[in-house]
């Protein structure tokens, strides 16, 4: 990315200079990189400033193309999803919210019953972002197409994870962000097949076919599409370790901890996640406990320290919410640093059990 910062200062839709193009040519390589990765082709990349953006061009761009109908999603996605459904809802739209399974999964039942005649987009995350669990897209798509509604899914946290095909899931949008698997924060895309209508929610330059204007920054979008690379070469190895590293954690926490519990399904979910309940603990005080030893949280981080409406809608009260623990593991978690989590997780749980 250096590069882009200051010797490649130029502006990639300006390209009557040198400057301009060379800028422009890194943009054009980044879009196809990432383009591969999604098997798709370089046109449906839409740049943007992050999935949370790329969710709002998706929804409010598509529903607003149709000016009324019946919209579904599920009442555990981020609130990146939950907030424009809400704005759509005050604009006249529909919402049907699905309620999951205790194990945080919704069922193609599910969505079958909520579809009415005026159903005109389905919304449902690839993977969850604080108990990890993968829904079955695939299974939900198929309803989806049989129907001709739009289905959108916020993959933010699982491109890079698992493998993410859209035409392969029968996937109309897709939502991904940069700084979920290593890059850069501030930069995402919208992947958008082919067909498929959006209104704008910006003007201003016409840039992103028309669909998302201002801009592009450069040095991010290069970040992104190298973030995105190293991430498809180790995905496969990387998964399998970090699955056993998160076991080695969920059972050693098990074994010390009595009436531990896991927070969503075991299996499927994403290999890096582990989020769980500890009975009889106040959650105010166990993050405090934990802060100089440990980097976790009890929920989303665009929760502002409110109990997780995530743990809450599968069946977790308030109290066991805020006594719940998000776990993630990373590229660089060794076994050490599982075996020093288990520790300090214990060892601060024991503090006010005694």
């Amino acid at each position: 990315m250096a590069p882009y910062w200051n010797k490649h200062w130029g502006n990639p839709s300006s390209r009557q200079h040198h400057q301009g193009l060379i800028a422009s040519a890194a943009i054009k390589l980044a879009r196809r990189q990432i383009a591969e990765a999604m098997a798709v082709t370089p046109e449906r990349v839409v740049f943007t400033s992050g999935a949370t953006e790329a969710n709002n061009l998706a929804l409010l761009g598509h529903a607003r193309t149709y000016g009324s109908g019946h919209l579904i999603s599920v009442n555990t996605e981020h609130h990146a999803v939950l907030d424009p459904l809400a704005q759509l809802q005050r604009e006249g739209f529909q919402v049907t919210l699905l309620q999951p399974q205790p194990d945080g999964l919704i069922t193609p039942s599910q969505l079958e019953r909520a579809i009415t005649s005026d159903t005109r987009l389905v919304s449902v995350m690839a993977a969850n972002n604080e108990i990890g669990v993968l829904q079955p897209l695939a299974e939900l798509a198929a309803i989806c197409q049989a129907r001709n509604i739009t289905i959108h899914s916020d993959a933010a946290q699982a491109f890079g994870h698992i493998p993410l095909g859209p035409d392969v899931l029968g996937l109309d949008l897709i939502s991904i962000s940069a700084h979920k698997l290593y890059g850069p924060k501030g930069v995402g895309a919208l992947i958008i097949r082919e067909g498929i209508n959006l209104q704008p929610l910006q003007w201003g330059g016409g840039q992103e076919g028309g669909l998302r204007a201002g801009t592009l920054p450069t040095a991010l979008i290069v970040g992104f599409a190298t973030a995105v690379q190293q991430a498809m070469a180790d995905r496969e190895e990387r998964w399998k370790r970090l699955a056993c590293l998160r076991d080695r954690l969920w059972r050693g926490l098990q074994q010390k901890i009595p009436g531990l519990q896991l927070n969503g399904a075991a299996y499927p979910r994403l290999a890096h996640n582990l989020n769980i309940t500890i009975p009889r603990v106040s959650g105010s005080r166990l993050y405090r406990d934990l802060r100089p030893y440990l980097t976790c949280s009890s929920g989303s981080a665009c929760s502002k320290g409110a109990p997780s409406h995530v743990l809450q809608a599968i069946g977790r009260s308030r109290s066991e919410a805020n006594s719940s623990l998000r776990l993630s593991l990373g590229r660089y978690s060794t076994a050490n640093d599982v075996e020093q989590a288990i520790v300090s997780i214990v060892e601060a749980v024991a503090m006010q059990q005694m």
